[in-house]
């Protein structure tokens, strides 16, 4: 997984926090990047229809509540299908790893990767603004 996801949910907290400051450069201000990262990763969340945006109006608004926003959904709007896990393409067949790893792994991976899903759609938004207003004081 690259950084673009915890951009992603930086991103919806930031507009859900302050909405009057959600121009890309100042986002980008926040998260430490260049406004084009921050256009790149809101197209992503547009597409997926967590974000609306107007082409030529600076700023950025939430589609839904903070509540109804799982970090699943984020990460399927910045990932699509794919998962955290990959595989190697071309073992050695002859070989007994090589012949077999694939399957072994497939299966690890996978429990692995429902794992993470489940946790990520049992956390909402609303949850990683409530902790960023706890830490912040």
């Amino acid at each position: 997984m690259n950084s673009q996801y915890a951009v992603a949910v930086h991103v919806l907290s930031l507009i859900s926090s302050y909405p009057e400051h959600a121009s890309s450069a100042e986002i980008a201000a926040s998260v430490g990047t260049n406004p084009v990262v921050i256009r790149n990763v809101t197209g992503l969340l547009r597409r997926a229809g967590l974000l609306r945006t107007q082409r030529g109006v600076a700023g950025a608004a939430l589609t839904r509540p903070p509540a109804q926003i799982t970090l699943l959904d984020v990460y399927r709007a910045v990932n699509g299908q794919d998962t955290v896990f990959r595989l190697h393409e071309h073992p050695h067949p002859q070989c007994p790893v090589g012949a077999n790893i694939q399957a072994t792994l497939e299966q690890r991976f996978g429990e692995a990767q429902a794992a993470m899903e489940r946790e990520l759609a049992r956390t909402t938004l609303a949850d990683v603004l409530s902790d960023l207003a706890a830490r912040a004081g």
